[in-house]
């Protein structure tokens, strides 16, 4: 079997690599078909993580200094969807033929346990790898405390913020707007069912959403853009004690301005991050596994729009060509698929 490996910043390298033994509670999948997570992913492909230099501490909940360490080589991926070719001794759930999906790498055969793999049924494949995403979306919206009557600004369309879109107006928004530098995703927002889409290349967009709401602010933004540009923006944009929902990853080192609205209008920044062991906001009543049941169930159900947001399809055995062309042109893709043959 041959696997690709991130072993440096901007080199993937095909290695050849023995089947996993598989335990009792274990099964084996052939992949068919994998989503690359353009946010985590790219950055752990451009080498602008902070895991290259230093160690998270999950006592401590602190990143500490660890030159010493080695991150690389890293695997990369997130969901995938495959058939099962063989099953542990304890499986019941589960047998040789099921096609299945769930949170595995991107490799041609993968071994897992089966508490977060789920039977494909009449689900798209394609659509089935947006799970990962919708999860990030689902709680960014559920942590912005959006109720019916809401007005609410989405900043960024890429994946997460085109799901957070359709998210925003289940949840009750009366208003949804959207905000992208990219055209086409505007065009794609309005489709999903934001009133409006503003462009920051055509003014100042804090400005026409407050012009857009009676010269109040939005109740409510998210920022999913991954711009710190885009954060200030969406601070400026929210009325007096509204909620800023970061659910981006940053790059870097950034700077944000904290002495202007955010301190003068008693505003609620809130990081949404349902990885690393975190608990829901709303927990017990909400869990991270209930957030992910339910973004699956609203799939199979076909009332989370996906297919426009396909942007390419690679060989699987195409990685490098899909990891280098994404990196020097992230804003023509959305969501890339991995197919193996």
């Amino acid at each position: 079997m041959r696997e690709f490996v991130l072993i440096a910043p901007y080199t993937i390298d095909f290695r050849e690599a023995e089947p996993a033994p598989l335990r009792p509670d274990e099964v084996r999948v052939r992949t068919i078909l994998s989503g690359i997570k353009h946010g985590t992913e790219l950055t752990l492909y451009e080498g602008k993580t902070p895991f290259l230099h230093k160690r998270f501490d999950p006592g401590l909940r602190l990143f500490m200094d660890d030159e010493s360490q080695s991150f690389y080589p890293t695997f990369l991926g997130s969901w995938a969807v495959g058939d099962v070719i063989e099953v542990g001794a304890d499986i019941r759930n589960f047998a040789v033929g099921d096609r299945v999906f769930g949170p595995m790498p991107h490799r041609p055969e993968n071994v897992t346990q089966t508490a977060r793999l789920y039977h494909l049924g009449e689900l798209d494949p394609a659509a089935a790898v947006f799970t990962d995403p919708g999860i990030f979306a689902l709680t960014a919206v559920q942590d912005a405390q959006i109720k019916v009557g809401d007005h609410v600004a989405v900043f960024g369309m890429g994946a997460l913020g085109l799901l957070a879109v359709q998210f925003a107006r289940m949840n009750g928004a009366e208003t949804v707007i959207a905000v992208d530098l990219l055209p086409d995703r505007l065009e794609l927002a309005r489709e999903f069912g934001a009133d409006y889409a503003l462009n920051p290349k055509d003014g100042d967009v804090s400005l026409e959403i407050k012009r857009l709401t009676g010269d109040k602010g939005v109740d409510a933004a998210i920022e999913i853009s991954g711009s710190v540009a885009a954060l200030q923006s969406a601070i400026r944009a929210v009325q007096p004690c509204g909620l800023i929902v970061a659910a981006s990853y940053y790059k870097g080192q950034q700077s944000i301005e904290l002495g202007a609205e955010w301190h003068h209008n008693r505003l609620t920044l809130i990081s949404s991050m349902p990885v690393w062991g975190m608990p829901h906001r709303c927990a017990p009543l909400w869990s991270l596994a209930r957030v992910e049941q339910t973004v699956i169930r609203l799939l199979r159900a076909g009332k989370i729009a996906t297919a426009p947001m396909v942007s390419a399809v690679f060989a699987y055995e195409d990685a490098a060509d899909a990891y280098r062309t994404i990196s020097a042109s992230p804003e023509q893709y959305i969501k890339t698929v991995f197919e193996y043959a």
